[in-house]
């Protein structure tokens, strides 16, 4: 049937989807059921029930049975205490030992005390000193000089240049030498302490150089 044109027409409200309605139902549901855990968790039902003979048992979250007394009474648990933080202690530091101190330097060998410095000034008066001992000086027969507290020194073999046969010098042609005594004088009185000077240096030269120093019969002309 057509209607003429300019006449209101009553149209019926949408529908509106079952699925969503399902949702939503579902969604409250969840809510209500996580509600009621959390509930249940924090609460103690405690059941004392009464036999017909007169024992008593007390039952947590549990009815009692049938034909038994039952009296119920509904706990609050307290929440759970939370474990306080406590941080974890840095663990010590060790100190590490210092190195050990570097060992000490060997001694310094001492020095070598010269005759000089082991005579020491002369604390006598010079008009109560006494002349200094005789000392001789001598010469070689090669004109080596050197001072010595013996006027006649030991003769000495003096080496000679030996020949072959044929003239000339070959090995194991032999050897020879010639007996030399060395000439000696006394030296002057006014030249003696000069000259032990030079003795004193003489043989403190032989001491620190392990050598002897003058042409004289042992060491240092001794």
């Amino acid at each position: 049937m057509t209607l003429p044109e300019g006449c209101p027409v009553a149209l019926p409200p949408p529908r509106r989807p079952r699925r969503w309605r399902h949702i939503v139902l579902g969604g409250l549901a969840c809510i209500a059921f996580g509600v009621a855990a959390t509930v249940a968790q924090s609460q103690v039902v405690i059941y004392r029930c009464t036999d017909a003979k007169g024992a008593l048992t007390i039952q947590n979250n549990v009815p009692c049975p049938k034909g038994s007394r039952q009296n119920r009474r509904v706990m609050e648990t307290p929440p759970a205490a939370e474990s306080p933080f406590v941080p974890m202690a840095a663990p010590p530091t060790v100190a590490e030992p210092a190195p050990p101190p570097p060992p000490p330097p060997p001694p310094a060998a001492p020095a070598r005390p010269s005759l000089t410095d082991e005579l020491g000034p002369s604390t006598v008066a010079d008009a109560d000193r006494l002349p200094p001992p005789v000392l001789y000086e001598c010469r070689t027969y090669d004109d080596d000089r050197y001072l010595s507290e013996n006027g006649n020194p030991a003769p000495r073999c003096a080496t000679l240049a030996t020949t072959a046969l044929g003239g000339y010098g070959e090995s194991g042609s032999g050897a020879a030498c010639e007996m030399k005594t060395d000439s000696c004088q006394r030296v002057a009185d006014g030249a003696l302490c000069e000259a032990w000077r030079r003795r004193l240096r003489e043989a403190e030269s032989s001491l620190r150089f392990g050598a002897s120093q003058g042409p004289g019969p042992g060491a240092g002309g001794i």
